[in-house]
């Protein structure tokens, strides 16, 4: 287990100093953002194959730190998946659950690896042994930080140039001011892009009713987490008052955060971030009870290249119910992604990785230099 910091971009930092609250994003968190804090594990078999999971942890959303998260793999759920098999995530997921509750990034991480391990033991990839056939590319999604309305206006469009069709509008600075960086997007993208939007927590219910209401008009996808994420019942309220669909973020970090947001009526799309809901097996079955309630589903984080390309694989082998471009930016925010082997993104779209497991392959060399202290090794 390896804890790494990986520094944003100097464009990135600049940008989001520019922006609202120092962060691009109306969160009401003093906790500084200046890269991504991530755990990487490796999981090693009997005869030497080797799976890789990672987790992105930034405490105002996971409440968890990098160092918790290897605790709780480290002292807990380690006794419950060394000499177990990879094959079986479902049967490993249930023993950990019996054993040590919530942990959901810590469980999503060893997740991932387990996924990533049976892969390359079979030589086939992760969304060929989830199911999908013939899934090349999907298409990806623009994140918009919040800020100066010519400036997002000015980086929508440079996405737009290079084929980007779906775009994530950062809001929160008001009611009117909202208004008019929708307007303002709208009229400079087109008629035929998506919009989403992503609030932040910024409102309260009424507020957040009405700021909805002001920008439905211009055809929103959805709208992302407008009220405090704990706010469930207020998610619901806002959610029966506004036509627009809501998505909750900050409010989901597992399974049954999923399944009672969707059966309370307060979403009406899903958001799935790939450690959470506790991996690629819980992802799948949020998913899955998404779409038989006829909700679509966004994937989205700003990860490195092994949760980047894990996202990838669960699109991939649910291509057919998301409904909705994925979201992928860390390769955009952050100076490095850890693997050898980026993503292809080009045109708007990423390239479902074809080699075995998820078709990445960790980048010991770059993981040395972005590494903070020595790695914990467990052994059975």
């Amino acid at each position: 287990l390896f804890e790494v910091h990986v520094p944003f971009r100097a464009a990135v930092r600049e940008a989001m100093a520019r922006g609202a609250g120092g962060l691009g994003m109306a969160i009401p968190a003093e906790e500084p953002w200046l890269g991504g804090d991530f755990v990487i594990g490796r999981l090693v078999a009997d005869d030497g194959s080797e799976g890789v999971g990672e987790a992105f942890v930034w405490l105002p959303e996971t409440g968890v730190s990098p160092a918790q998260v290897i605790d709780a793999v480290q002292h807990g759920l380690a006794r419950y998946l060394l000499g177990a098999s990879p094959f079986d995530t479902g049967a490993l997921r249930a023993r950990m659950d019996a054993n040590v509750a919530r942990s959901e990034v810590a469980k999503g991480l060893l997740d991932i690896a387990c996924h990533d391990l049976a892969g390359r033991i079979e030589g086939r990839p992760v969304c060929e042994r989830l199911g999908a056939s013939g899934v090349a590319s999907l298409p990806l999604a623009a994140l918009i930080p919040l800020g100066e309305p010519a400036s997002m206006i000015e980086l929508a469009l440079a996405f737009r140039k290079g084929g980007t069709e779906t775009f994530r509008l950062k809001l929160g600075a008001g009611v009117g001011a909202d208004r008019a960086i929708v307007a303002a997007a709208r009229e400079a993208l087109g008629p035929d892009v998506r919009l989403r939007v992503d609030y932040n927590q910024a409102y309260g219910v009424d507020d957040a009713i009405a700021a909805i209401a002001a920008i439905a008009p211009f055809r929103i996808d959805c709208a992302e987490q407008p009220v405090a994420a704990d706010d469930w019942l207020g998610m619901a309220r806002v959610q029966r008052a506004v036509g627009v669909p809501l998505m909750a973020h900050e409010s989901c970090f597992s399974l049954t955060d999923a399944i009672v947001l969707i059966e309370l009526g307060a979403v009406r799309v899903l958001g799935v971030n790939t450690e959470r809901p506790g991996g690629i097996t819980q992802a799948l079955r949020a998913i899955d009870h998404a779409a038989a309630r006829g909700l679509g589903t966004v994937l989205h984080n700003q990860p490195l290249g092994i949760a980047s390309a894990a996202q990838v694989h669960i699109g991939a082998a649910r291509a057919g119910v998301l409904g909705h471009a994925i979201e992928l930016f860390g390769h955009v925010m952050l100076e490095d992604d850890l693997v050898v082997e980026p993503l292809d993104y080009a045109g708007g779209r990423v390239r479902v990785p074809a080699g075995p497991g998820l078709g990445v392959t960790l980048d010991r060399d770059a993981l040395d230099r972005y590494a903070r202290g020595a790695p914990v090794a467990i052994a059975r």
